[in-house]
């Protein structure tokens, strides 16, 4: 299991901050893990689900 920074998410999925922010309020994108301090993570395998599920429901729709 690895734990990515905030850049490192940014990269993979091509969102904003922002954006980031506001889908993990609606529940729409893998949570951040608290590392301590001001310091924060997202697990790499979560984000990269997310991201396959957004493949699939793409590929499904055609």
């Amino acid at each position: 299991m690895r734990l990515i920074k905030l850049k490192e998410v940014l990269h993979m999925t091509g969102l904003s901050r922002a954006t980031v922010y506001r889908f993990m309020a609606a529940g729409g994108f893998p949570m951040k893990v608290e590392l301590g301090g001001n310091s924060v993570a997202w697990v790499e395998s979560e984000v990269e689900d997310w991201i396959n599920e957004k493949i699939f429901k793409r590929d499904d729709e055609k």
